[in-house]
């Protein structure tokens, strides 16, 4: 396993167009016995109600969305492009289906009880303030629906306040 240290987020220096839009992020949730993990590039950081906070986005029809449900605690870690491949894996294949984790060749540690993935460089520690479904009759761009929804497979926002960083 990895060393990480925690770090405060003053010295973050993080493009987050970047990290999520392009490099995608890995959404982990679970306990010790069973965690589950997909990739994630929608999503945002800032400040909310106060808090250091992240915006995920996460479909339905996930099976990472019933142990954020559970738990209601997750995982954001950023792997380096050269788990570009493990990435593409953990984003298309269920873990409802297989053990994916272990098929991917990426190891999952805890923190505060929360699994993240061993093989990032970043990780965002979360806990879940709020969620809501986000729902077509609210779209005001109504081109929303038929360009991002055409299975009607909505998403859930997340909004999770960061209560660790760890980098290595």
């Amino acid at each position: 396993m990895h060393s990480f240290q925690e770090v405060s987020i003053d010295y973050m220096d993080m493009n987050p167009f970047k990290k999520i839009g392009k490099d995608w992020m890995l959404v982990t949730a679970g306990n010790e016995e069973k965690a589950n993990s997909m990739t994630a590039s929608w999503g945002a950081v800032g400040e909310m109600w106060g808090k250091d906070s992240v915006f995920v986005f996460i479909r339905q029809s996930r099976f990472t969305k019933e142990f954020i449900d559970r738990e209601g605690k997750f995982s954001l870690s950023f792997p380096g492009e050269e788990y570009r491949r493990d990435m593409k894996y953990l984003g298309t294949v269920s873990g409802r289906d297989e053990d994916k984790m272990k098929a991917a060749k990426v190891k999952v540690d805890y923190c505060d009880g929360v699994p993240y993935i061993d093989e990032a460089k970043l990780v965002f520690i979360c806990e879940v303030m709020s969620q809501t479904d986000i729902e077509p009759k609210d779209f005001l761009d109504k081109t929303i629906d038929d360009t991002w929804y055409k299975d009607k497979d909505y998403h859930t926002m997340y909004i999770a306040k960061i209560t660790k960083i760890l980098a290595r």
